[in-house]
Parts: structure tokens; C-alpha cells; sequence
């Protein structure tokens, strides 16, 4: 699992766990008002809601959280926020998406443009960078659940697309419009997927090495600690050893 998911992997076994859990659960909680605020505040009869409450599930989220969240849609909270996307270039021109949930679109672009220029980047006008990735469903699971030889089949037979797998788990991707019912297929065969959502997929991978690792580390980790952003892709494939040593 290069790019992203690499990077993510990494950060979880480095000693980030808190930070990254406590704002975690803020983005999938504000990922389920907005979800609700578009739709029926009903999972069964929201796709978006029953999404965001499976992947804030399968993610450990507390019960009351969900349902505050859901209740603050009901009240009338997350009226303001809008979702913006953002593309910029990192070191060695990696391609960057940054995708955000704001209630002030000033703020959030300038903290993003601040960000890229602080760490060795910089910020692209739309389309700069997402026309090189496909919008695709991601579902993952752990090589707890199933092996690869099965995790293939299972898939072949649900209609997904591809599969990749290595040490970390098994992703599995499928077209945009298809991925609720290639999940429901897999979770009557395999059980709870690790994670079910929408993913920006890069054509291809850059490959980043030497000091320009620890770079692009520092800046995606500033954009991750940014309080709008609710998720970030790249276009970057570093080695296991190159990652451990500089994703500090």
C-alpha cells in the first residue's frame, strides 16, 4: 500500500496515537453532521450517513459520539460548513489533494497556502493535480480477516475492480458509484470491513528518497494537523526503510 496509506500506517506505529485518535474522531464526527444535514438524519435511508457511521465504527468511535453528532445535524448545527478541495505539489513535485470541511473558506485557504510554503510546497489551482488521480471506492480489510487468495475471489465475485495487498491488509477498489453495494457484498462474505470511502487514487507513483522523505513528511503532517482538513492523498511511494526513519 504505497502513498497515503503507507504514510498513515507509519504515523499510527510512531507514537502520534492520541493526537491522530482525538482528531480522528472530530472528522468523522463532522463528516456524519454534514451527512445527515444532506440527507435524512436516518443511516438506512442516507447512504452518505451510513457510510460515515461505518467507518466511524469500524474506527472504535463510541456510540454517544454518533449520536451526538447525528443529533447536532438534527438541531440545526453544521449549516456553515462547505467542502473545498485544494491541490497543491510537495518536494519532488508530488501531487497533493487536500480535501476540507470549513465554516470559514478564508481561513481554511490561507492556513492551507501558509502550510504548503512553510514546508517545501506549494499550492495549485484546481485541477493541477486531481486530473492525474481517479475518484474510486476504497474498502480495506485486515490480513486478520481473510487471506489474499480469498480476499481475491471475494472480491472478483463482488465487482470490485482491484485488489492489492501486502503485510498491512487488503485494499480493494471499485468504481466510485458502485462501492456501497461491492462493501454490502464483501461484509456478507467477510464481515465488517477495517474501512469503507470514497478515495482520490493517483495514476501513478513518484518516487521520493533521501532527505526529501523527511520533507514531504513534515508537510504532510502539517497538513494533517490543520483543524479543517478531513483528509489529504498524494501521489508519493517511499521505501519501508526510508518511511521508518524519517516519518517521526
Amino acid at each position: 500500500m504505497a502513498g497515503h496509506s503507507k504514510w498513515a500506517n507509519i504515523q499510527h506505529r510512531k507514537g502520534r496515537q492520541d493526537k491522530i485518535r482525538s482528531k480522528l474522531f472530530s472528522r468523522l464526527s463532522k463528516e456524519i453532521t454534514v451527512a445527515a444535514k444532506m440527507g435524512m438524519p436516518d443511516p438506512e435511508m442516507n447512504p452518505r450517513l451510513r457510510l460515515a457511521v461505518q467507518n466511524a465504527k469500524s474506527l472504535s468511535m463510541p456510540k454517544d459520539n454518533i449520536e451526538r453528532a447525528i443529533k447536532k445535524a438534527v438541531a440545526g448545527e453544521g449549516d456553515d460548513y462547505e467542502e473545498i478541495r485544494y491541490e497543491g505539489f510537495g518536494p519532488m513535485g508530488v501531487g497533493i489533494i487536500v480535501e476540507v470541511l470549513t465554516d470559514n473558506r478564508n481561513r481554511s485557504a490561507s492556513d492551507v497556502r501558509l502550510t504548503f510554503s512553510k514546508n517545501g510546497g506549494n499550492l495549485g489551482e484546481t485541477g493541477a493535480v486531481s486530473f492525474s488521480f481517479d475518484r474510486v471506492g476504497q474498502i480495506t480489510y485486515g490480513t486478520d480477516k481473510v487471506s489474499e487468495d480469498e480476499m481475491m475471489e471475494a472480491a472478483v465475485e463482488a465487482g470490485a475492480e482491484d485488489v492489492a495487498s501486502d503485510d498491512d491488509g487488503h485494499e480493494i477498489f471499485t468504481a466510485g458509484d458502485e462501492l456501497m453495494d461491492v462493501a454490502k457484498s464483501l461484509e456478507e462474505k467477510l464481515g465488517d470491513a477495517a474501512s469503507t470511502k470514497l478515495i482520490w487514487k493517483p495514476h501513478n507513483l513518484i518516487e521520493v528518497t533521501g532527505n526529501k522523505v523527511g520533507s514531504l513528511m513534515k508537510l504532510m503532517n502539517a497538513l494533517e494537523d490543520l483543524d479543517d482538513v478531513q483528509n489529504i492523498y498524494a501521489n508519493f511511494d517511499i521505501s519501508d526503510a526510508d518511511m521508518e526513519q524519517f516519518a517521526e
